[in-house]
């Protein structure tokens, strides 16, 4: 199984980065899956300029055919978010919105980071996996810019999170294996 831990941020000085390493640090040391640290800054997706809806799959755009390629290879994601305005990133959003086949039917799990920890960007991006078929799991994380980080910007999470992202790829796990009969099928 191959789970892409994807870095939602492409904001410069962004403290996601940070993030998304240490999750795929825990990750790594897992058995259970190969995982893959997937930075959607370095595929310069440009706002959505796909002619066709991406559900017909015709890509005309080269950004477009490596981003493809790249999401259909795994069977599940990670997401790692910040919270902007009450939602998950702009340029997430867009990097999800070019595609639609390469989600489906595969498992997703959650780590926000923002000053109410991220919810409301998990709670966001929930809606738009059911959109693009992809199950979300219940296990998600949480951090908090007071809490953990120093000075709003040098990553320093609780131990307890650790835990945490261990139960929430756990699920992405699960789901992500219980998925593939549905995945043969394409």
């Amino acid at each position: 199984m191959k789970v892409a831990v994807i870095l939602g941020s492409t904001r410069p000085g962004r403290i996601g980065e940070a993030v998304a390493r240490w999750v795929h640090g825990i990750a790594a040391r897992r058995s259970d899956a190969d995982y893959e640290l997937v930075d959607i800054k370095s595929y310069n997706l440009p706002l959505l300029d796909e002619p066709v809806p991406p559900s017909r799959g015709q890509y005309s755009h080269e950004h477009t055919k490596v981003w493809s390629a790249k999401i259909d290879s795994f069977d599940a994601f990670v997401f790692v978010t910040p919270e902007y305005n009450h939602a998950t990133s702009g340029a997430l959003k867009n990097a999800i919105d070019f595609l639609y086949r390469e989600w489906n039917n595969k498992a997703a799990g959650f780590v926000g980071y923002g000053s109410a920890g991220g919810a409301r960007a998990i709670e966001n991006l929930r809606l738009i996996m059911g959109e693009v078929q992809v199950a979300d799991v219940r296990a998600q994380v949480m951090l908090s810019l007071a809490t953990d980080f120093e000075n709003f910007s040098v990553f320093k999470p609780a131990a307890r999170h650790e835990q945490a992202v261990g139960a929430m790829l756990d699920q992405v796990v699960a789901w992500g294996g219980a998925l593939k009969t549905l995945r043969d099928k394409k």
